[in-house]
């Protein structure tokens, strides 16, 4: 009797460089700043794992950044906005 040959293992699982998550966190950074930003840092610490520059990734963190502070400021001035006209006496 014959004993079959065993099968190989499988390789190890190709690592991404994030360039395609970049992009979608670019992206996303435009429409949802806070789901652009955390795609981002996850695309860059990909493309850092593998050692490639990602310039997408890096300026989806930027502008999501930018836009969670504006996002923030509209936020308060609209408070201070509506609070004030509602003290308004005619």
């Amino acid at each position: 009797m014959t004993t079959p040959a065993p099968t190989p293992a499988p390789g190890p699982a190709p690592v991404s460089d994030g360039k395609t998550l970049g992009i979608v966190g670019l992206v996303l950074a435009f429409v949802f700043s806070l789901a652009g930003l955390i795609v981002s840092i996850i695309a860059r610490n990909q493309s850092k794992a593998a050692g490639v520059p990602n310039g997408p990734a890096t300026a989806g963190i930027i502008i999501s950044i930018i836009g969670l502070v504006i996002g923030a400021i509209a936020v308060i001035a609209n408070i201070a906005l509506f609070s004030t006209l509602s003290y308004t006496s005619y």
